[in-house]
């Protein structure tokens, strides 16, 4: 257990890309790492550079010697975690366990709970590479926080030590809340690959290189401005440009449907907005050989 006043013996269950890195985010704020789970040589690498000199222990053992569990499994795993771990009675009368899942609240931990833990939910709204170089990162990062009113303030100091900003998340907001992150930057993720795609198949040698600093901006403005960011040809309802796009997209069946889906709601939202009048929008959805929405 932790030797200083106020700090925690925290265990860290899943050496994965976001346990290695919160669980040194916590090291680094002066609470005592007691042991890890590492199994592939992935996560044992994980464990021995972010958190050096932590023992890797079983999952019981790190139960048991930690007052803090911090638990970053992938979020299919988590409920039969935590309900074989309350199976054997390892879970301990006052302990605090936090999982790292985007998708859940505080009821997946309900089985804990029974056993006496203080259920959190802490998590970080960030891509992760599991390297050093996240820490610095956590700095600029929100973490969805979930937690019992009593113990709010608990997972909210949790995240501010680990340099992040907490965001209260309600339990049945949880599933919204990660659908809206996930859509965003694993859609991106998406998309441009699909750009690169196009571009590599045409011979642009560096697609990466053209593309930075378009998706950079493009970021940067329509989070700093909204949708009134929107430019380009559904912006400006050139039907022409429109029709080109698509049919140059012809026998790339993926992409062209993810380019005509995208521009289809692109198009509602801007005639939503007043940015396209309702002739507009239908000569943009008869460009790409849409049906015109009523």
């Amino acid at each position: 257990m932790a030797s200083k006043p106020g700090r925690l013996g925290v265990g860290v269950i899943g050496a994965g890309k976001v346990g290695a890195v919160l669980g040194a985010a916590l090291r680094a704020a002066e609470h005592a790492v007691v042991g890890v789970s590492a199994v592939s040589e992935q996560s044992l690498d994980r464990a021995e550079n972010l958190l050096p000199g932590v023992p890797v222990l079983e999952i019981p053992d790190i139960v048991e010697r930690a007052e803090l569990v911090l638990l970053a499994v992938p979020d299919d795993e988590l409920p039969r975690l935590i309900e074989g771990l309350a199976a054997t009675g390892a879970w301990q009368q006052g302990q605090l366990v936090a999982h790292t899942s985007g998708r859940f609240g505080v009821s997946v931990l309900d089985p804990a709970r029974k056993l006496g833990v203080l259920p959190l939910a802490l998590h970080p709204a960030m891509t992760f590479s599991g390297m050093s170089l996240d820490l610095a990162r956590l700095a600029d990062c929100s973490f969805g926080v979930t937690a019992d009113k009593p113990i709010l303030p608990v997972a909210q100091a949790l995240v501010v030590e680990m340099g992040g900003e907490p965001v209260v998340i309600e339990e049945d907001d949880r599933p919204l809340y990660h659908a809206a992150l996930a859509h965003s930057a694993n859609h991106l993720v998406t998309l441009t690959a699909q750009s690169v795609e196009l571009l590599s198949g045409m011979g642009v040698e560096d697609p990466a290189r053209m593309l930075a600093p378009l998706l950079r901006a493009s970021l940067d403005n329509a989070l700093a401005s909204g949708e009134s960011a929107l430019t380009g040809p559904v912006a400006r309802a050139d039907t022409g440009t429109i029709a080109a796009h698509d049919k140059s997209l012809a026998g790339q069946d993926e992409i062209q449907s993810a380019y005509r889906h995208l521009a289809q709601v692109t198009t509602t939202r801007a005639l939503r907005r007043g940015q396209l009048d309702s002739r507009q929008a239908a000569a943009i959805l008869r460009a790409l050989d849409l049906p015109a929405e009523d």
